[in-house]
């Protein structure tokens, strides 16, 4: 069994209000076997898209490269944001090496609620995929149960978003919202080709791609 570990610490300061929050990158980002055109930070793979979404929202002109000067612009873009990056999951054990979700097995999550029991500006957290199993919803809920806390929903289209109430040391309470995403990734683009809003889209604009259509999503909620 490999033991993936999650190479990156959160990104996490104190003026960020919002969270970015998905499970593990490939393996190769903890084997330190990086491809060509990676960057060593989080969601550095060459074959995500969530920088090349933020890129286009944001219009950064970020550099897709396994240089310093690549991470340093990621890092500066979050702070002027003020988002911070948590995934959930810490470490999980695979049967085969690959960067599926469904493939983790014993996994082990990050207390997030404690995180943001430190980190008290946070208010919205940006879930890359959403409740299906092994998915970053899908974590948060379980870890919610583990606290007797439960998600509201506040709408049920994608991308969903949920609220949850969340306990301070002055005994009042903090509201959280969350959004699943439609996850950042290859794998998902069958997922997003099928949905009636995508062909709405693509038929109006045959150019119109899977790409475009998570920036016009995610555009929002950053």
């Amino acid at each position: 069994m490999f033991f993936h570990d999650h190479p990156y610490e959160p990104f996490l300061f104190k003026e960020a209000t919002k969270l970015i929050v998905g499970t593990l990158p490939p393996p190769r980002f903890t084997m330190g076997r990086l491809k060509e055109g990676d960057v060593d930070f989080c969601y550095g793979s060459k074959d995500g898209q969530l920088w090349h979404i933020l890129d286009k929202i944001f219009e950064l002109d970020l550099k897709f490269e396994t240089t310093s000067e690549a991470i340093e612009e990621r890092k500066r873009f979050l702070l002027e944001r003020k988002i911070g990056i948590c995934d959930i999951v810490q470490s999980a054990r695979r049967s085969k090496i690959d960067a599926s979700d469904s493939g983790m097995q014993h996994v082990k999550l990050r207390n997030l609620l404690g995180y943001l029991g430190v980190y008290e500006k946070v208010d919205t957290l940006l879930f890359t995929g959403g409740n299906s199993k092994n998915g970053p919803e899908y974590f948060f809920r379980q870890h919610l149960k583990e606290f007797h806390v439960e998600l509201e929903v506040v709408d049920d289209q994608v991308p969903r978003i949920h609220q949850f109430n969340l306990p301070n040391a002055k005994g009042t309470q903090r509201n959280i919202r969350t959004v699943s995403l439609t996850a950042p990734s290859g794998a998902a683009n069958r997922a997003v080709g099928s949905l009636t809003a995508y062909k709405v889209l693509k038929a109006k604009n045959p150019s119109f791609n899977t790409l475009d259509y998570r920036v016009l999503q995610y555009r929002p909620f950053f």
